[in-house]
């Protein structure tokens, strides 16, 4: 394991790999650049002061599920049922439905929810939201899911599936429509707690960080093999048109 290495920090690329080191050590300082849920989790006391050895950037911002719903019906106007691709063994994935089924709520949507938490459900879950007849799909933001991304947007394609994203890759990969923290930014700023912890700082000193802004990217792409005109205004505020 890494940690016979005797690191000065241990950079846990998402919240489980973040667990998983922090059972094996207290001592030595460890950064993770999209953490969900630590304080639930036991990682950190508190997000302002996380007292621990673990700190980073938590990825998930209460309230974004919401203007991806937003979203989804701008792109689909009409949209009644919305189907929600999760993955609820990654700790990303739970504390954002509570904010998905409200906001279908409010705004009189029927929600279909389909579960992947391995690599043999993903076809059988997108399977369930087509055969549900969904107007637009709506993919939770989890560690596993952004590695399925091809898979995904290949099998929406196939269906013709409007699909909504929280991370810009899923998009790269073939998605349609994403909004929300860009993880580029999120590994570019853990540089930041690394350069503070080996100058002397301690992990729980340094308060737990949230991304200020968000990132909205479109495949136009996609687009037209979707048979999709997506609207002007929604092209007009993209920070990134794929073609």
């Amino acid at each position: 394991m890494i940690l016979k290495l005797s690191p000065d920090i241990v950079l846990a690329p998402s919240t489980l790999e973040a667990v998983a080191v922090r059972k094996a050590t207290s001592s030595i300082p460890i950064v993770c650049p999209a953490l969900a849920d630590p304080v639930h989790l036991g990682l950190i006391a508190s997000e302002a002061r996380p007292g621990g050895n673990v700190t980073g950037i938590e990825p998930y911002v209460a309230g974004l599920p919401t203007k991806q719903i937003e979203l989804a019906r701008e792109i689909v106007p009409n949209a009644r049922r919305v189907g929600l691709l999760t993955n609820l063994a990654d700790p990303k994935g739970p504390p954002q439905m509570g904010d998905l089924r409200g906001a279908c709520r409010t705004l009189g949507l029927t929600v279909v929810e389909a579960d992947a938490s391995s690599p043999d459900d993903i076809s059988a879950a997108l399977g369930t939201l087509a055969r549900e007849q969904v107007d637009v799909v709506v993919v939770r933001q989890t560690s596993f899911l952004l590695f399925s991304s091809e898979r995904i947007a290949a099998f929406a394609r196939e269906e013709r599936l409007p699909t909504v994203f929280g991370y810009r890759e899923h998009v790269a990969m073939g998605g349609l429509v994403s909004y929300g923290v860009d993880l580029r930014w999120c590994y570019r700023r853990a540089a930041y707690f690394a350069d503070k912890i080996l100058k002397g700082t301690r992990p729980g000193d340094l308060p737990i960080e949230f991304p200020s802004r968000f990132w909205l990217a479109v495949n136009l792409g996609t687009a037209k093999l979707l048979g999709r005109q997506l609207p002007t205004p929604l092209l007009t505020r993209a920070d990134e048109v794929i073609e």
